[in-house]
């Protein structure tokens, strides 16, 4: 959150917007049996903005919902959330179980199937427990309240060690506008949109072109400027509903603000939820000849293995990033290259610069005493010119813990 920034964080969650709702049960879809089925549903009148995945495998469920936003112009009102199986490279099947539960949950509603869309994660290959999760719809609807941001959240969980939720509120003019989120991702992190899920509620209405392309801006700003591991996943998706009284045309930029940071904090909430992981990183880079430039080079620092395990061991060993920077496929010049670990400068005009070694390295170590602490962030800033561009990234170290996981994640 900026300083100078009009929004505030408020409780509630994705249902802190006026008159959203949502709910999260036990279905039985996981063997862990915990909560594996989430709703969502917006008010009458709510458009829906969507970001994908890129990747040509992809589960039948992300088409469904963007050809759907597509075909409606947003206009949708609700997203199911099935936890356990990610039904993706399941053949025929997963689009027909997808179209069923889209239909099951329609007919429950009162509504039209096409304002239904539908989200699976969980293990590749496997299909929805339809036995399962059919009978569920029924008491998941009856479960729908406008508090239930807590359960939503909790049901869209994987191997996530922690929930993903932020709600912020902000005078407007003379109204008073929330903006609510949620987000499941720990693993298989490097979203090119968008593997993860993330959602987004809004209670002021805005036209969806308009809304799809700051939705976009928003992504590109934050969930794609994140990267734990280096894999994306076969249903990234990220879905903003905005429902409510419009805003003048010369208020968006404000909205726009609010949306962006609601985004970058669930973001980030995933990369310091990194399988295995102790610390969040955070690569700033300025002097770029343009915000993407500067975006691509921050990414490539924080997925670089090498600077990630060096975070790891606290090792300031300042060459993988100066390295992982120059791969980036952006050109600048290195005699124009400085950098700083935290408050410690290791380089200026492209050249080394002595300092404390055995500071800097307390720096990373203290950062990374504590997972979920407000200041367990480690900060690396590169200067690479005299450019307007500047971006930022989030990351987190990579330790042995991350390989143990996903070594045993189905066995």
């Amino acid at each position: 959150m900026t300083q100078s920034s009009i929004w505030s964080p408020i409780s509630g969650g994705i249902t802190a917007p006026t008159g959203f709702q949502a709910s999260g049960i036990i279905a039985g879809l996981k063997p862990s049996g915990k909560p594996d089925l989430s709703l969502l549903v917006a008010p009458e009148g709510a458009v829906c903005a969507g970001t994908f995945t890129t990747s040509m495998v992809r589960a039948a469920c992300v088409d469904l919902c963007a050809d759907r936003l597509i075909d409606s112009d947003g206009r949708v009102r609700v997203v199911v959330t099935n936890s356990g199986q990610a039904n993706a490279c399941t053949g025929d099947r997963g689009l027909v179980d997808s179209l069923g539960i889209t239909q099951a949950v329609a007919d429950c509603l009162g509504l039209s199937q096409e304002q239904v869309l539908i989200c699976s994660t969980g293990v590749i290959g496997v299909p929805i427990s339809i036995k399962n999760l059919l009978p569920a719809v029924a008491p998941l609807v009856a479960a729908l309240k406008a508090n239930g941001g807590d359960e939503a959240a909790n049901a869209i969980l994987t191997t996530d060690l922690v929930t993903k939720q932020i709600a912020l509120e902000a005078q407007i003019g003379e109204r008073c506008v929330r903006i609510g989120g949620m987000a499941k991702g720990s693993g298989m992190i490097h979203p090119d949109m968008a593997t993860m899920l993330g959602y987004m509620t809004c209670d002021a209405s805005v036209p969806f072109d308009l809304w799809q392309a700051m939705v976009r801006r928003a992504v590109d700003r934050s969930f794609n400027a994140i990267t734990v591991d280096g894999d994306t996943s076969t249903n990234d998706t990220f879905l903003a509903f905005a429902a409510g009284d419009p805003l003048p045309p010369d208020q968006l930029e404000v909205l726009e603000e609010g949306v962006t940071l609601v985004a970058q904090a669930l973001a980030r909430s995933i990369a310091r939820d990194g399988e295995g992981a102790t610390c969040l990183i955070e690569v700033q880079v300025e002097g770029a000849n343009s915000e993407r430039d500067a975006l691509r080079i921050s990414r490539t620092v924080c997925g670089s293995s090498l600077v990630k395990t060096a975070v790891h061991g606290r090792d300031p060993n300042w060459g993988r990033i100066v390295a992982a920077a120059g791969r980036a496929g952006v050109a600048f010049s290195p005699d124009a290259l400085a950098l700083w670990i935290g408050p410690h400068q290791l380089m200026a005009a492209g050249e080394p610069l002595p300092f404390d070694r055995a500071a800097a390295s307390t720096y990373i170590s203290e950062r990374a005493c504590g997972r979920y602490l407000l200041d367990d962030t480690v900060e690396i800033r590169l200067s690479i010119g005299d450019g307007a561009g500047h971006g930022t990234a989030w990351g987190c170290d990579l330790s042995d813990q991350y390989v143990r996981i996903n070594a045993d994640y189905t066995t």
